[in-house]
Protein backbone atom coordinates (compact mmCIF):
# COMPACT_ATOMS: atom_id res chain seq x y z
CA UNK A 1 0.00 0.00 0.00
CA UNK A 2 1.23 3.27 -1.05
CA UNK A 3 2.24 5.78 2.01
CA UNK A 4 -0.37 8.21 0.29
CA UNK A 5 -3.39 5.97 0.92
CA UNK A 6 -1.92 5.32 4.40
CA UNK A 7 -2.08 8.76 5.33
CA UNK A 8 -5.91 9.16 4.17
CA UNK A 9 -6.98 5.81 6.02
CA UNK A 10 -5.56 7.29 9.15
CA UNK A 11 -7.38 9.59 11.33
CA UNK A 12 -4.34 10.12 13.80
CA UNK A 13 -0.92 9.12 13.41
CA UNK A 14 0.22 6.11 15.87
CA UNK A 15 3.29 7.36 17.79
CA UNK A 16 5.63 5.04 20.01
CA UNK A 17 3.12 6.04 23.22
CA UNK A 18 0.20 5.48 21.57
CA UNK A 19 1.33 1.69 20.73
CA UNK A 20 2.70 0.95 24.11
CA UNK A 21 -1.06 1.77 25.12
CA UNK A 22 -2.47 -0.73 22.28
CA UNK A 23 0.43 -3.16 22.92
CA UNK A 24 -0.88 -3.50 26.79
CA UNK A 25 -4.65 -3.43 26.35
CA UNK A 26 -3.77 -6.04 23.55
CA UNK A 27 -1.92 -8.52 26.78
CA UNK A 28 1.50 -7.90 26.00
CA UNK A 29 3.34 -7.92 29.79
CA UNK A 30 7.08 -6.77 30.67
CA UNK A 31 8.88 -10.09 31.30
CA UNK A 32 6.76 -12.10 28.32
CA UNK A 33 8.79 -14.08 25.23
CA UNK A 34 7.09 -13.06 22.36
CA UNK A 35 7.50 -14.02 18.67
CA UNK A 36 6.30 -11.23 16.43
CA UNK A 37 4.95 -11.15 13.06
CA UNK A 38 4.07 -7.92 11.64
CA UNK A 39 2.98 -5.67 8.98
CA UNK A 40 4.23 -2.01 9.32
CA UNK A 41 1.35 -0.60 6.91
CA UNK A 42 -1.65 -2.40 8.59
CA UNK A 43 -1.23 -0.20 11.49
CA UNK A 44 -1.87 3.21 9.62
CA UNK A 45 0.29 5.81 9.54
CA UNK A 46 3.60 5.32 12.59
CA UNK A 47 5.25 8.70 13.23
CA UNK A 48 8.71 6.56 12.94
CA UNK A 49 7.64 3.95 11.15
CA UNK A 50 9.49 0.30 11.89
CA UNK A 51 11.81 2.08 14.81
CA UNK A 52 8.62 3.13 16.13
CA UNK A 53 7.09 -0.24 16.44
CA UNK A 54 10.19 -2.12 17.66
CA UNK A 55 10.69 0.84 20.05
CA UNK A 56 7.17 0.57 21.37
CA UNK A 57 7.57 -3.35 22.11
CA UNK A 58 10.60 -3.30 23.47
CA UNK A 59 9.36 -0.41 25.99
CA UNK A 60 6.25 -2.21 26.69
CA UNK A 61 8.35 -6.19 27.18
CA UNK A 62 10.85 -4.52 29.42
CA UNK A 63 13.95 -5.30 30.59
CA UNK A 64 12.93 -8.97 31.48
CA UNK A 65 11.43 -9.49 27.84
CA UNK A 66 12.59 -10.94 25.11
CA UNK A 67 11.47 -10.04 21.69
CA UNK A 68 12.14 -12.45 19.02
CA UNK A 69 11.08 -11.74 14.89
CA UNK A 70 12.07 -14.19 12.02
CA UNK A 71 14.58 -13.15 9.95
CA UNK A 72 14.03 -15.70 7.24
CA UNK A 73 16.51 -15.36 3.92
CA UNK A 74 14.76 -17.81 1.13
CA UNK A 75 16.80 -16.06 -1.60
CA UNK A 76 19.97 -18.40 -0.23
CA UNK A 77 18.42 -21.46 -1.14
CA UNK A 78 18.49 -24.04 -3.44
CA UNK A 79 17.77 -22.33 -6.84
CA UNK A 80 16.03 -25.76 -8.69
CA UNK A 81 12.62 -24.89 -6.09
CA UNK A 82 12.78 -21.30 -7.07
CA UNK A 83 8.95 -20.40 -8.13
CA UNK A 84 8.71 -16.52 -7.74
CA UNK A 85 10.28 -16.41 -9.98
CA UNK A 86 11.79 -19.59 -11.35
CA UNK A 87 15.38 -19.35 -12.85
CA UNK A 88 16.70 -21.42 -15.85
CA UNK A 89 18.22 -24.59 -14.85
CA UNK A 90 21.47 -23.16 -16.85
CA UNK A 91 21.86 -21.08 -14.18
CA UNK A 92 21.02 -23.40 -11.14
CA UNK A 93 24.99 -24.56 -10.96
CA UNK A 94 26.31 -20.74 -11.22
CA UNK A 95 24.14 -19.82 -7.98
CA UNK A 96 25.10 -23.04 -5.88
CA UNK A 97 29.08 -21.87 -7.15
CA UNK A 98 29.02 -17.88 -6.45
CA UNK A 99 25.98 -17.16 -4.10
CA UNK A 100 27.78 -15.41 -1.03
CA UNK A 101 27.43 -17.35 1.98
CA UNK A 102 24.98 -16.90 4.86
CA UNK A 103 26.42 -14.16 7.34
CA UNK A 104 24.38 -13.19 10.05
CA UNK A 105 25.27 -9.93 10.47
CA UNK A 106 24.58 -8.56 6.32
CA UNK A 107 22.43 -11.07 5.18
CA UNK A 108 18.84 -9.40 4.63
CA UNK A 109 15.43 -10.74 5.81
CA UNK A 110 13.51 -11.48 2.84
CA UNK A 111 9.92 -11.23 2.63
CA UNK A 112 9.32 -10.73 6.44
CA UNK A 113 8.32 -6.98 6.42
CA UNK A 114 10.41 -3.90 7.23
CA UNK A 115 9.69 -4.43 11.22
CA UNK A 116 11.38 -7.30 10.98
CA UNK A 117 14.44 -6.34 9.37
CA UNK A 118 14.52 -2.78 10.90
CA UNK A 119 14.95 -5.04 14.14
CA UNK A 120 17.81 -7.32 12.56
CA UNK A 121 20.03 -4.20 12.56
CA UNK A 122 19.12 -2.60 16.07
CA UNK A 123 22.16 -2.76 18.31
CA UNK A 124 22.02 -5.76 20.60
CA UNK A 125 19.95 -8.29 18.90
CA UNK A 126 21.23 -11.50 17.85
CA UNK A 127 20.80 -13.72 15.07
CA UNK A 128 20.23 -17.52 14.66
CA UNK A 129 23.02 -19.47 12.14
CA UNK A 130 20.08 -20.78 10.28
CA UNK A 131 21.36 -19.63 6.53
CA UNK A 132 17.26 -19.83 5.46
CA UNK A 133 15.09 -19.88 8.96
CA UNK A 134 17.14 -17.65 10.94
CA UNK A 135 15.40 -15.73 13.50
CA UNK A 136 16.23 -12.81 15.99
CA UNK A 137 15.84 -12.13 19.56
CA UNK A 138 16.81 -9.44 22.14
CA UNK A 139 16.30 -9.48 26.10
CA UNK A 140 17.27 -11.83 28.50
CA UNK A 141 16.55 -15.18 26.84
CA UNK A 142 17.94 -14.26 23.40
CA UNK A 143 20.96 -16.64 23.28
CA UNK A 144 18.56 -19.73 24.88
CA UNK A 145 16.37 -18.97 22.07
CA UNK A 146 18.63 -18.57 19.31
CA UNK A 147 22.20 -20.32 20.05
CA UNK A 148 22.49 -24.21 18.45
CA UNK A 149 20.34 -23.90 15.58
CA UNK A 150 20.73 -26.80 13.22
CA UNK A 151 21.31 -27.30 9.78
CA UNK A 152 18.85 -29.49 9.07
CA UNK A 153 14.87 -29.92 9.92
CA UNK A 154 15.46 -25.95 10.69
CA UNK A 155 11.89 -24.92 12.29
CA UNK A 156 11.95 -28.02 14.19
CA UNK A 157 13.02 -29.54 17.68
CA UNK A 158 16.32 -27.74 17.54
CA UNK A 159 15.07 -24.10 16.75
CA UNK A 160 14.13 -21.17 17.84
CA UNK A 161 10.46 -21.97 17.48
CA UNK A 162 11.31 -24.91 20.06
CA UNK A 163 13.12 -22.80 22.38
CA UNK A 164 10.10 -20.38 22.19
CA UNK A 165 7.87 -23.48 23.25
CA UNK A 166 10.40 -24.47 26.20
CA UNK A 167 9.78 -20.82 27.47
CA UNK A 168 6.08 -21.12 27.54
CA UNK A 169 6.50 -17.80 25.24
CA UNK A 170 3.92 -15.95 23.14
CA UNK A 171 2.94 -15.05 19.62
CA UNK A 172 2.20 -11.91 18.70
CA UNK A 173 -0.05 -11.41 14.77
CA UNK A 174 0.84 -8.06 14.70
CA UNK A 175 -1.69 -6.75 11.35
CA UNK A 176 -0.93 -10.07 9.67
CA UNK A 177 -3.01 -13.60 9.61
CA UNK A 178 -2.03 -16.99 10.69
CA UNK A 179 -0.53 -17.99 7.19
CA UNK A 180 2.20 -16.03 8.51
CA UNK A 181 2.06 -17.66 11.71
CA UNK A 182 5.86 -19.91 12.02
CA UNK A 183 5.19 -21.50 15.03
CA UNK A 184 2.76 -23.75 12.97
CA UNK A 185 5.78 -25.12 11.22
CA UNK A 186 6.79 -26.97 14.37
CA UNK A 187 3.46 -27.98 14.40
CA UNK A 188 4.34 -29.62 11.07
CA UNK A 189 7.34 -31.18 12.04
CA UNK A 190 5.64 -32.76 15.45
CA UNK A 191 3.03 -34.01 13.36
CA UNK A 192 2.34 -37.77 12.20
CA UNK A 193 0.61 -37.21 8.71
CA UNK A 194 0.37 -39.33 5.58
CA UNK A 195 1.52 -36.74 3.22
CA UNK A 196 4.29 -35.29 5.34
CA UNK A 197 7.89 -35.35 3.17
CA UNK A 198 11.31 -34.80 4.04
CA UNK A 199 13.33 -33.08 0.92
CA UNK A 200 16.45 -32.17 0.43
CA UNK A 201 17.58 -28.03 0.43
CA UNK A 202 20.65 -26.51 -0.06
CA UNK A 203 22.26 -22.90 0.94
CA UNK A 204 25.61 -21.25 1.28
CA UNK A 205 27.08 -20.94 4.68
CA UNK A 206 30.63 -20.93 6.02
CA UNK A 207 32.83 -23.82 7.48
CA UNK A 208 35.88 -23.06 9.15
CA UNK A 209 36.32 -19.90 7.10
CA UNK A 210 35.67 -21.04 3.72
CA UNK A 211 32.42 -20.57 1.49
CA UNK A 212 30.93 -24.14 0.99
CA UNK A 213 27.28 -24.83 -0.63
CA UNK A 214 25.72 -27.01 2.34
CA UNK A 215 22.89 -29.68 1.35
CA UNK A 216 20.63 -30.84 4.04
CA UNK A 217 17.47 -32.66 5.28
CA UNK A 218 14.26 -30.55 5.88
CA UNK A 219 10.43 -31.24 6.06
CA UNK A 220 7.97 -30.12 3.15
CA UNK A 221 6.61 -27.37 4.89
CA UNK A 222 3.25 -25.90 3.79
CA UNK A 223 1.43 -22.96 5.10
CA UNK A 224 -1.66 -23.58 2.68
CA UNK A 225 -3.84 -24.32 5.69
CA UNK A 226 -2.69 -22.09 8.13
CA UNK A 227 -5.32 -19.68 7.66
CA UNK A 228 -7.87 -22.29 8.18
CA UNK A 229 -6.22 -23.54 11.06
CA UNK A 230 -6.29 -20.59 12.43
CA UNK A 231 -9.96 -20.37 12.38
CA UNK A 232 -10.47 -23.65 13.50
CA UNK A 233 -8.37 -22.93 16.93
CA UNK A 234 -9.97 -19.63 17.70
CA UNK A 235 -13.10 -21.12 17.39
CA UNK A 236 -12.13 -24.07 19.44
CA UNK A 237 -12.28 -24.20 23.10
CA UNK A 238 -8.32 -23.97 22.98
CA UNK A 239 -8.69 -20.58 21.52
CA UNK A 240 -10.01 -18.75 23.96
CA UNK A 241 -6.75 -17.95 25.26
CA UNK A 242 -6.35 -15.35 22.07
CA UNK A 243 -6.67 -12.06 23.19
CA UNK A 244 -8.01 -9.64 19.81
CA UNK A 245 -7.34 -5.87 19.56
CA UNK A 246 -6.48 -3.02 17.36
CA UNK A 247 -2.76 -1.77 18.07
CA UNK A 248 -2.72 1.25 15.30
CA UNK A 249 -5.12 0.58 12.77
CA UNK A 250 -4.12 -3.10 13.04
CA UNK A 251 -6.17 -5.68 13.52
CA UNK A 252 -4.08 -8.41 15.99
CA UNK A 253 -3.94 -11.06 17.62
CA UNK A 254 -1.78 -12.29 21.15
CA UNK A 255 -1.73 -15.94 21.79
CA UNK A 256 0.32 -18.65 24.11
CA UNK A 257 2.23 -20.52 21.61
CA UNK A 258 2.00 -23.73 23.04
CA UNK A 259 -1.56 -23.49 22.60
CA UNK A 260 -1.75 -23.08 19.05
CA UNK A 261 1.07 -25.12 18.40
CA UNK A 262 0.02 -28.38 20.27
CA UNK A 263 -3.65 -27.65 17.99
CA UNK A 264 -2.11 -27.71 14.88
CA UNK A 265 -0.36 -30.59 15.84
CA UNK A 266 -3.78 -32.70 16.44
CA UNK A 267 -5.63 -30.58 13.64
CA UNK A 268 -2.65 -32.14 10.83
CA UNK A 269 -3.10 -35.35 12.11
CA UNK A 270 -6.92 -35.15 11.80
CA UNK A 271 -6.78 -33.60 8.57
CA UNK A 272 -3.89 -34.19 6.68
Amino acid sequence: MSEDKIVKKTKMPATIESLQTDLRALGVRPGMVVLVHSSLSAMGWVCGGAVAVVTALQKVLGSTGTLVMPAHSSGLSEPSKWESPPVPESWWPVIRENMPAYDPVLTPTRAMGIIAETFRKQRGVLRSSHPLDSFCACGPQASYVVDDHSLSFGMGEHSPLARIYDLHGFVLLLGVGYGNNTSMHLAEYRANFSTKRIVQEGAPIFVSGSRTWATFEDVDIDSSDFDRIGEDFFRSDAGQVVRQGKVGLASCQLMPQRDVVDFTVDWLEENR
